[in-house]
């Protein structure tokens, strides 16, 4: 059994600051922290950490190892893609281990039986995403050599439509091209992504893509044209996917409820 537990869009700036004058980011990572180190024994052994993108808000060295320094008590190694508001050089400099030294920040890892893909969606500068052709080719190459083993294949941006159109309008742009590689995938890939700040689980290319919550805030699932544009604040969770013969995907809550009580 392989375990990788994924969390996404931290959002981390440097200490005394407020993203957008209102959210403590970093206090909310470290209550998420916490709350899995209480529940270790519980879910089991855990290989790998993922973290799909935005970890900081303003891609400074400063809010990267403020991120290091939160993530510090999980003691899992840990694999990290851009989102539209981390910066390339600046992340790939404080995760100098991982990453690629130069290009785009595009790797695979074998985490026990899963090939873990992270691609780089990153256009500096935009909300939106993309795949290069260097990393399409990437990804073609690396599917290629994991012949029909379980994948797990993370991005930052969503290869799929949300409904919320303030984020659709800022999602993927080429994400038919992603859809013809796997769909041409023989064994069971799994699609992890962030940014929406949402668990949302939706068919693609013939596997199954999930998105993951943002432990500082969220974005109201409302479809209408004239919907606000904004953030909620709201704290949630993370994601756990685990392989034992098959793919498992579960939700770790930001807090505990009470009890268990008995029946």
């Amino acid at each position: 059994m392989t375990a990788i537990l994924q969390i996404s869009d931290t959002h981390i700036v440097p200490q005394g600051t407020l993203v957008s004058g209102r959210l403590d980011t970093s206090d909310a990572l470290k209550r998420l922290v916490k709350r899995i180190g209480k529940i270790r024994d519980q879910i089991g052994p855990i290989d790998a950490l993922l973290v799909s993108g935005d970890l900081t808000d303003d891609g400074r060295a400063e809010s990267y190892t403020r991120f290091k320094s939160l993530i510090a008590p999980l003691d899992l190694p840990t694999y990290v893609i851009p989102g539209n508001h981390d910066a390339r050089n600046t992340m790939r400099r404080a995760f100098a281990k991982v990453l690629p030294a130069s290009e785009t920040l595009n790797w695979a890892y074998n985490i026990g039986e899963i090939h873990l893909i992270g691609l780089d969606t990153l256009v500096e500068g935009k909300g939106l995403g993309t795949l290069s052709s260097a990393s399409l080719k990437f990804l073609q190459d690396t599917l290629s050599l994991a012949n029909g083993a379980p994948v797990l294949l993370a991005l930052h941006h969503p290869p799929f439509s949300s409904g919320i159109d303030f984020m659709d309008n800022i999602s993927l742009t080429n994400s038919a091209a992603l859809c013809d590689l796997v769909a041409g995938y023989a064994g069971t890939l799994r699609v992890v992504c962030g940014h929406i700040h949402s668990m949302f689980v939706t068919d693609f290319a013939g596997q199954i893509a999930i998105s993951a919550p943002s432990p500082c805030s969220v974005f109201a699932y409302d479809r209408r044209a004239d919907a606000p544009i904004g953030f909620m604040i709201q704290q949630d969770g993370c994601l756990l996917h685990r392989w034992d013969g098959g793919f498992q995907t579960i939700r770790i809550g930001a807090e505990a409820g009470l009890g268990p009580f008995s029946f």
